[in-house]
């Protein structure tokens, strides 16, 4: 998403995955994988300095409030926490009053929240880029590590399968968007009920992706297989309903076994050992949930730097 700032300039949001193009993930990718090697060999590398993160919190967090803080330090730059308990975000004033004036004050925002339309609104009141770090229909961030840890471990991700396996939540939309923009194939396997909703992921075709009742069918000669917990955050009062929905789709070492020998299997975290995954496989020689993880913190310092400063020699 591209709006213009007070001195016409285009000003670059990161509100879902669709918002690059594939060079551009190409950079991002490649400018993790130096910021990464460089944050391993305790050398600094500080572009941000003088530079301002705010990170806006509705819904609670560990891994995108710790990777994005640290991260913003680690470049050089400083953070201003808010959460609606303790703000006026969570009370009367609108999102455009909000965006308006919070926007004046630091160079960057990153928004955990509930509907995608609340992070839109702000984003087209902002002066600064805004970045998704989760919505109830998007987690670009999450993708973005995730595809970063893919190419580390088995190098591009073009022409593989990736296998989804349990709910169609936001993070099944972005594997979808993902795999439109960068050439690969998503097996999808959902309960009924809980199927991925194409007009919601925003997705121009079904080409990219193939749905299967079976989760058995879904990994059957995939590179990657992956999930997330059955009940997503806002969705608790539903928890029991959902347990004996997705009781067939636990990511178990006979699904690990129809894939690929070689592939590996992810999960956003927090993990509920037992319910969507075996212990056996997020534990076991397959899984890089722990690589994936940690490179939240080193994509998302490529990211903030790309849309803060553009595109590095």
């Amino acid at each position: 998403m591209t709006s213009m700032t007070m001195t016409d300039k285009p000003l670059k949001h990161y509100l879902q995955f669709s918002d690059f193009t594939a060079s551009e993930y190409a950079y991002i990718f490649e400018r993790a994988a130096l910021i990464k090697k460089k944050f391993k060999a305790y050398e600094k590398h500080q572009p941000l300095t003088d530079r301002t993160l705010a990170m806006i919190f509705e819904k609670a967090s560990t891994r995108t409030r710790v990777s994005f803080e640290a991260g913003m330090y680690q470049m050089g730059g400083s953070v201003v926490h808010l959460t609606t308990d303790g703000s006026q975000l969570g009370r009367a004033e609108p999102i455009e009053d909000s965006a308006k004036v919070i926007s004046r004050m630091v160079d960057l925002v990153m928004i955990r929240t509930y509907e995608q339309t609340k992070i839109e609104r702000f984003a087209e009141h902002s002066r600064v880029p805004v970045i998704n770090g989760l919505t109830n229909e998007f987690h670009p961030c999450q993708i973005l590590a995730d595809i970063f840890t893919y190419i580390e471990h088995r190098g591009d991700i073009r022409g593989k399968t990736v296998a989804w396996v349990g709910d169609g939540n936001n993070m099944a939309n972005t594997w979808l968007q993902a795999s439109e923009i960068l050439g690969f194939n998503v097996h999808v396997s959902t309960p009924s009920g809980y199927e991925v909703d194409q007009d919601v992921a925003g997705l121009r075709s079904n080409e990219s992706y193939k749905v299967f009742k079976d989760p058995m069918q879904a990994c059957a000669g995939a590179d990657l297989v992956t999930t997330d917990v059955w009940t997503s955050m806002g969705y608790e009062a539903e928890n029991e309903k959902r347990k004996t929905a997705f009781a067939a789709w636990c990511v178990d070492e006979d699904m690990m076994n129809k894939a690929k020998p070689d592939a590996l299997f992810m999960h956003c975290l927090p993990a509920h050992r037992g319910e969507e995954v075996q212990a056996e496989v997020i534990d076991g020689p397959q899984s890089v949930v722990w690589d994936e993880a940690e490179n939240r913190l080193h994509v998302q310092k490529a990211l903030m730097e790309y849309l803060l400063l553009g595109k590095q020699a």
